[in-house]
């Protein structure tokens, strides 16, 4: 299996781009949040894949970070759920907000991305809850203080919903003790 790419990126055709590794080009299929965050052509990138090998096709998929190829690992083992529309989803939201949306129960935001109707949605979202949960966006938040702040919530005893109810009333840049007290405020007043 093919785990990672290393290389030159030779061109962009989105959602495919090529990577020369050592004279040889690896076409991979990527999502937007990737592609736009992919540097000028010419330049080293570095992509975790995925390779889906199918009857028809063997087929390379990259991601620029840990946290998008969870989720596309795991959007893909629900039935129904593609390859492309694990892309389209990845695409649509971030891991982040779709953590969010599989935690909150919020069928409308995912109805949002192209190719997902209302039964899709509640799969997801059914299959989903526990995997993709606020593991994955605290995950994708390592670095800041909201993490710390989730995890203070948890420890006092607020389920996945609540906290991140919570954090939306904290500002990005609250230190920890300052975040907690905002996030507790704000679960008082719910």
């Amino acid at each position: 299996m093919i785990g990672q790419i290393a290389g030159l990126l030779i061109e962009k055709n989105p959602p495919h781009i090529l990577v020369d590794c050592n004279g040889v080009g690896y076409e991979l299929d990527v999502p937007m949040s990737t592609l736009y965050n992919l540097p000028e052509l010419g330049s080293k990138v570095s992509l975790l894949t995925h390779f889906v090998v199918r009857e028809d096709a063997q087929l390379l998929y990259g991601f620029g970070s840990t946290a998008e190829r969870s989720a596309f690992r795991e959007l893909i083992k629900v039935s129904g759920i593609g390859p492309r529309t694990a892309l389209a989803v990845l695409s649509g939201m971030s891991v982040i907000e779709l953590s969010q949306a599989i935690t909150l129960q919020e069928a409308s935001r995912l109805q949002r991305i192209p190719g997902i109707g209302k039964k899709t949605a509640e799969r997801l979202l059914l299959e989903l809850k526990g995997k993709l949960g606020a593991d994955i966006g605290v995950a994708s938040k390592a670095g800041n203080a909201s993490a710390d702040i989730m995890n203070a919530l948890s420890a006092l005893g607020y389920n996945d919903k609540e906290i991140l109810l919570a954090l939306k009333a904290v500002p990005a840049d609250s230190s920890i003790s300052e975040g907690i007290k905002l996030a507790l405020k704000a679960l008082s007043k719910a």
